[in-house]
């Protein structure tokens, strides 16, 4: 324990930097256009779930520039799900071998939300800076210049480093310490519904030691970060019934109930104010943190104060912090619609109101079991659930009537910490310098999948910045994190031993 103590939870201050190979950190320097040259590329694919044509096309050419780096690299392909890159580049005399994942689809888009084309590019200085074309700009590039561009964070950063590593690891004549293997799916973004039965018939090709995931931002203190799991997920749509038709507020309120309020009813009665889940034993299936899980946590640099200002926010939910907090299970009230506000407010009773709830689980918890506990806990405060449209006689018959549909689900993962490989990915992520170590990430990635395939350590190696705008509008990039993710991966790639 004293190593896994002394590798990643001493931190020192958060500005502290890892030790970079000299020879890539100057290759990377020299070469900064071609770096955002290739994300830029990369983010004119239009890879997202409506565009199948763009999955297409982007996973070929994610194979070509594999191949021209000396991989083997194929794609698996179905007509039910967007191409698999998978790739391949063995090491004389390693002894390990990591699988690199990353997706390379975005997450669905609205053109009219974005300040500037989502599949055009486009360098700012600042998250809400002026544009500079960064083509013609001297170098060296203002690390504070942002990218943005839909998943140009999430996840074609990651993609475009570990690119960019192997070129300068090459360049350097730096062999790697470990064979490697590239795993990019573009499904993600949907929950990876298809990927296990992709890479069932394909395990023998794809066995390894350990499993690194590019997906997803850093510690909010912009630290180095590894992390170890990732919550899981469930969640649902509430249809509360009132009349069949809007009614007049006058003639009929405080007679005709009103879904409006009937449906805050139902999200109060699950949630308190201070975000925790009221439904009787809901915690009791919950894995306790372990002890270096704790101790990793207690030693995470500070960030809600300077958070709290970032987002206009005058209290957080609770008292355990931003990251003890997302080690709990959490239900967010996703939306609410029911009637109309402003000027189209009218006085009348809608007739129905529509929620989105979705849970995030930790591990121990099975999101069947939990969709059971909603249902239970509900039905025992007086609602009649249906799963379709009621007829008029179940409207009639029910004074409290909701319909719920839920969506898919799995479950969530930690890693452990204290393994051997945990141990040298610290290591060889810091190269000798203080690491943050999250033991799971709030949000969800296919880590439960890949544990479940595999059975091999996964580990989570985030890059972007933590302001990224992911899965929202104006995506963008910070040039710092892609320079830091550059070395990192190159560490990945030539420094693991264990």
């Amino acid at each position: 324990m004293k190593s896994l103590f002394a590798a990643g939870f001493a931190l020192l201050a958060t500005s502290a930097m890892a030790a970079d190979i000299p020879e890539v950190e100057a290759w990377r320097a020299a070469h900064e256009a071609q770096i955002v040259g290739q994300l830029d590329e990369l983010v004119r694919f239009k890879s997202v779930a409506a565009d199948p044509a763009g999955l297409q096309a982007t996973a070929a050419h994610l194979q070509d520039l594999l191949k021209a780096r000396g991989f083997d690299a194929t794609l698996l392909t179905d007509k039910d799900y967007a191409p698999v890159v998978l790739g391949e580049r063995k090491t004389p005399g390693a002894r390990r071998t990591v699988i690199f994942y990353a997706h390379y689809d975005g997450q669905p888009v609205t053109p009219s939300e974005w300040t500037s084309d989502p599949f055009v590019p486009v360098m700012r200085t600042g998250i809400d800076g002026e544009y500079v074309d960064w083509k013609v700009a001297r170098s060296p590039l203002n690390p504070a210049w942002r990218l943005f561009g839909r998943a140009a964070a999430d996840d074609k950063s990651s993609i475009t480093a570990f690119l960019m590593a192997f070129d300068a690891l090459k360049a350097s004549g730096i062999k790697p310490s470990v064979n490697i293997k590239v795993l990019w799916e573009g499904e993600e973004e949907r929950g990876s519904a298809h990927l296990a039965d992709a890479l069932r018939p394909h395990l023998d090709a794809l066995k390894a030691d350990l499993l690194l995931i590019g997906d997803g931002p850093l510690h909010q203190s912009r630290t180095l970060t590894l992390y170890f799991g990732a919550r899981g997920g469930t969640g649902f749509e509430a249809t509360v019934y009132g009349p069949l038709r809007a009614l007049h507020n006058g003639h009929y309120g405080n007679w005709a109930p009103n879904p409006a309020s009937m449906a805050a009813q139902l999200i109060t009665s699950l949630r308190d104010d201070e975000g925790r889940i009221l439904i009787p034993g809901f915690y009791d299936d919950v894995r306790p943190l372990a002890a270096a899980e704790k101790d990793a946590i207690a030693h995470l640099p500070p960030v809600e104060d300077g958070l709290k200002r970032e987002f206009g926010m005058g209290r957080s939910e609770g008292s355990d912090g931003l990251t003890l907090s997302t080690m709990r299970p959490a239900l967010n009230v996703q939306g609410i619609r029911s009637g109309q506000v402003g000027a189209e407010a009218a006085g009348a009773i809608p007739p129905d109101a529509v929620i989105s709830m979705g849970y995030r689980l930790v591990p121990g918890q099975v999101p069947a079991h939990v969709q059971q506990e909603t249902e239970d806990f509900l039905t025992a405060k007086g609602w009649t659930i249906v799963h379709a449209p009621p007829d008029l006689a179940t409207r009639l018959a029910h004074p409290r009537l909701v319909m719920l549909k839920w969506g898919g689900g799995y479950p969530a993962l930690r890693s452990d910490m204290t393994s051997a490989a945990a141990q040298a990915t610290i290591a060889a992520a810091g190269g000798g310098s203080p690491v943050t170590l999250l033991p799971m990430m709030g949000a969800g990635v296919p880590i439960y999948l890949f544990d479940d395939l595999f059975h091999i350590p996964v580990i989570g190696l985030p890059i972007t910045n933590h302001d990224n705008n992911q899965h929202a509008a104006n995506e963008n990039l910070r040039l710092k994190n892609l320079w830091d993710a550059v070395n990192l991966y190159a560490r990945m790639m030539s420094q693991l031993k264990w």
